[in-house]
């Protein structure tokens, strides 16, 4: 099979390079998924596991991408609730061989089945946003109706999915920027858009939230706007400051079938759109990753047509 692998840690984004690798094993509840549309995290090539296994062995050359789209091509030893031929879509495993591929194996409970109506490229661009965005907004910041919460890069893949969700769970939104980014923030239902260039987000007053993507000067400065008692929220890096009687937390994004599932049907029902950006094939992978941050939204990779 094709696949887009890399070996060198310091070759970065230049050492992304399209190569042909064995067809993945199977392993017990895994799922073999032959993927149709891909994501990435930019920073990917950076995290440990892009370069080592669980036991902290070298595994290159490894294969990166995290989210997917696709279909069962085989089910593993033990494998239940899936079913070949059946479209599925979710998160590949970190320690692993990801989804940058014609085919990869996944955990089968990292999977949620797909409707037949959700086009490929919007699902691969769910899996990290979406269910960071959720797990950010509801699962550590706990925020409900009539809270104020701000939303740092808004038009992002993250944000842009956390701005819907925060509008409809009935809080007040206030989405962060590049001026460029105004319409479309402001489109996604956030009630005031603020240019991050111009420095606009420091007069946006006492929030109740603030869920950061970017990280540095933006996190530090961030947490003097949560008024006493709040939650700042980071996917960027461990906070070093907090808010006052708040909280600070960095987490993670961890895989959840049901979460998944919520997400795709809010999609269905029109009630949750994705921003799917620049779409490349496989081979212009590397591109890709060099492009990201010059279109909002997700940027996806159609791995196979269908």
């Amino acid at each position: 099979m094709q696949a887009i692998t890399v070996r060198d840690q310091k070759a970065g984004v230049g050492g992304l390079t399209l190569t042909d690798m064995p067809y993945p094993h199977a392993a017990e509840n895994d799922v073999i998924v032959r993927v149709h549309a891909a994501g990435f995290t930019p920073g990917e090539l950076d995290w440990p596991g892009t370069w080592t296994d669980r036991a902290g062995r070298d595994r290159t050359p490894s294969i990166p991408g995290h989210e997917l789209s696709g279909v069962v091509a085989e089910l593993g030893y033990g494998t239940t609730g899936l079913t070949v031929g059946q479209r599925v879509f979710g998160l590949a495993d970190w320690t692993r061989d990801g989804s940058l591929a014609e085919y990869t194996a996944v955990e089968a409970r990292n999977l949620a089945p797909l409707a037949a109506d959700i086009d490929h490229t919007v699902a691969a661009a769910l899996p990290i946003s979406g269910l960071t965005a959720w797990q950010g907004l509801f699962d550590h910041a706990r925020l409900t109706t009539g809270q104020t919460v701000l939303i740092h890069g808004a038009a992002g893949g993250v944000g842009s999915i956390a701005v819907q969700l925060a509008r409809e769970a009935g809080a007040r939104v206030i989405g962060t920027g590049r001026a460029s980014d105004r319409e479309v923030v402001l489109g996604l239902g956030a009630h005031t858009f603020l240019n991050l260039d111009a420095d606009d987000w420091l007069r946006a007053g006492e929030v109740d939230v603030v869920f950061d993507v970017i990280g540095g000067d933006i996190l530090r400065q961030s947490a003097e706007m949560v008024r006493a008692g709040g939650t700042l929220v980071t996917i960027a890096m461990p906070p070093t400051v907090r808010p006052k009687d708040g909280q600070a937390i960095f987490f993670v994004v961890e895989p959840d079938r049901a979460q998944l599932a919520d997400l795709a049907e809010r999609v269905r029902s029109g009630r949750l759109k994705p921003i799917v950006g620049d779409v490349r094939p496989l081979a212009e992978t590397a591109a890709a990753f060099a492009r990201h941050r010059r279109t909002p939204g997700k940027t996806i990779i159609r791995v196979t047509a269908g």
